[in-house]
């Protein structure tokens, strides 16, 4: 699934409320970016995703079940 396809997905689904999804499609879009990028701007980025993933908590406590 292409970063287009996910994010048709995600619009269709109502997901544009659930964080964990939207960082899925920024970490689609920057592997297909990854070709254009040097290590250094593709870490950089991979560390900005990852902090932002980092700050959701622990968003699944509670809806286990629906999300995995």
């Amino acid at each position: 699934m292409n970063s287009d396809e996910l994010a048709r997905y995600i619009e269709q689904t109502g997901g544009m409320g659930k964080s964990w999804l939207l960082v899925q499609l920024r970490l689609q879009k920057l592997a297909e970016a990854r070709p254009d990028l040097s290590t250094e701007e593709y870490l950089h980025r991979i560390e900005d995703i990852h902090a932002d993933m980092m700050n959701l908590g622990e968003w699944w406590v509670g809806i286990e079940n629906e999300v995995f």
